[in-house]
């Protein structure tokens, strides 16, 4: 039976405060996100960590999109990365220097082309089980391809109905009509920790599953899957366990559209809405306290 995620059960999640501290002691990030065309993905799923509390969030992307997103977010950190005629990410990036974070979030809008795809494969296989990773978006899309080649333990992914499909091999008509039962299959055959996105998002580790009970129809909007990656990584920046840093980043995600669609109204949210109204959701839960 599935048990719902509530206000009280997130404040008492939340991570706390500590004073004696710096940028460090909350969390160092390192964000794979963005091609030429999607500098946006970027841009949202690094700033988010910051907004939940983290301490520090590096952006690995792609050289071309570096000077529109630190015009938009100073507060980041960049590595370059040699990229493709196409704009996406080249295979040719020394990798080593990339896996010595604590927390790794790949594939906002990195797109699928061969040569990305070779990077991320490559990346993900040195990463080990102490590093807390989540993957989104197209590194879901590689993996769809490889998943029988890369381990998933502990890793948390972040798919839409389409995406879980692909990872599954089964069709999408499926999977919604049986959201539980294949978010289940899914963490229980990759040992991984699954939010299925969509209306009531599903976080489920293969045993317990759990129902969020935030959100509305303004996050059916481009980018607002990124603001969530960025969430959650910022949540496991603050040592939470990956069930716990799922569980309370759809919460906060969802409580932040919904403040803000109480405000604009759940036409008019954009996905940076979603982030400007992160303190104003924090602020209630830690309220609770």
């Amino acid at each position: 039976m599935a048990d719902l995620i509530n206000r009280k059960i997130v404040s008492s999640l939340f991570p706390k405060r500590i004073q004696n501290s710096h940028k460090y002691t909350n969390g160092k990030i390192l964000n794979i996100a963005g091609a030429s065309i999607y500098p946006g993905a970027a841009f949202l799923s690094s700033i988010s960590p910051l907004k939940v509390g983290a301490g520090f969030v590096a952006l690995a992307c792609v050289k071309s999109i570096i000077h529109s997103i630190v015009t938009m977010a100073p507060e980041i950190t960049f590595i370059p990365l040699n990229e493709e005629e196409n704009g996406c990410i080249s295979s040719n990036n020394e990798i080593n220097d990339l896996i010595s974070y604590n927390v790794v979030s790949i594939g906002c809008g990195i797109t699928t082309n061969s040569a990305t795809e070779k990077f991320v494969i490559d990346l993900i296989s040195k990463l080990n089980e102490r590093q807390k990773i989540i993957i989104d978006a197209d590194g879901l899309n590689i993996l769809s391809v490889q998943k029988n080649e890369i381990s998933l333990k502990n890793v948390i992914i972040t798919p839409h109905e389409k995406e879980l499909a692909r990872l599954l091999n089964v069709s999408v008509a499926e999977v919604h009509d049986n959201r539980e039962k294949y978010a289940r299959i899914m963490s229980q055959t990759h040992e991984c920790i699954t939010v299925l996105k969509g209306k009531n998002t599903i976080v489920t580790d293969g045993e317990k599953i759990y129902i969020n009970t935030t959100g509305n129809s303004a996050l059916a909007k481009a980018g607002t899957g990124d603001v969530l990656t960025g969430i959650i990584s910022g949540l496991l920046a603050q040592k939470l366990k990956p069930i716990d840093a799922a569980i309370v980043g759809v919460y906060i995600h969802g409580f932040a559209g919904d403040i803000a669609s109480s405000v604009l109204s759940e036409y008019s949210v954009m996905a940076s809405d979603v982030i400007n109204y992160l303190p104003f959701a924090i602020k209630k839960i830690i309220a609770e306290e």
